[in-house]
């Protein structure tokens, strides 16, 4: 039996649950229905076709995608937690993301990030072109990351593995090396690493920077 009623946050939410699991070629009118229990006229009501409800999904992704509030108590923290969570919400909608992509609306999905990004950095004091190539090079890096992720979740299962290739002989006689290669990576921790020291890079000499050196120490572990 159909339902009798319905919304347009229901429709969305159940939409972007299906394109989430599935992907965008999973999103069929008459599949969404089955999903809410309802007919497919009703959809239509609340959406309107396919392509609008793909449209509304976009949208929706683009305005989640603009809650990231950066955390800690140093500009480099906040820059770390800021390049976190923007890591953390591409890669928990691959599919949305690329949907954002094909309709052309990746820079202004990126937009809020980058002016966290842009706050943050000067409060360490970048200004100019110093602090546009600071904000370039961390959501560079983050969607670098992300990319490298999913290259290595899709490739096929490796013989000899990563484990097998490393030994004493081959690390360049640095057995506890050798040992730490063989052993899975931890994405995030890989990640929060290779950021943070990139900030640290980047921000390194500015003003603030300078005079918050003390409390780095601190900051680092509000990033974690």
């Amino acid at each position: 039996m159909a339902r009798s009623s319905l919304t347009r946050e229901e429709v969305l939410d159940t939409a972007g649950a299906l394109v989430k699991r599935n992907g965008p070629q999973a999103l069929t009118m008459r599949a969404l229905a089955a999903e809410l229990g309802t007919a497919v006229t009703s959809i239509y009501w609340h959406v309107g076709n396919r392509e609008s409800l793909l449209d509304a999904l976009v949208e929706r992704t683009v305005q989640e995608m603009g809650t990231l509030r950066p955390a800690g108590r140093t500009p480099a923290a906040r820059i770390v937690s800021v390049a976190r969570g923007l890591h953390r919400e591409l890669r928990a909608r691959p599919h949305l993301i690329a949907m954002v992509h094909e309709r052309g609306l990746t820079e202004r999905m990126f937009l809020p990030a980058q002016q966290a990004l842009v706050h943050e950095v000067h409060t360490a004091g970048l200004r100019g072109a110093r602090a546009a190539a600071a904000v370039r090079a961390v959501q560079f890096q983050t969607v670098g990351f992300l990319l490298v992720e999913r290259n290595r979740e899709r490739s096929p299962v490796q013989s000899p593995g990563e484990g097998d290739l490393w030994a004493a002989s081959t690390a360049d006689d640095d057995p506890a090396l050798a040992r730490a290669l063989a052993r899975p990576a931890d994405p995030d921790r890989l990640f929060a690493d290779s950021v943070r020291a990139l900030v640290e890079g980047l921000l390194a000499g500015s003003v603030q920077q300078g005079s918050r050196r003390g409390t780095g120490m601190r900051g680092r572990e509000t990033a974690e």
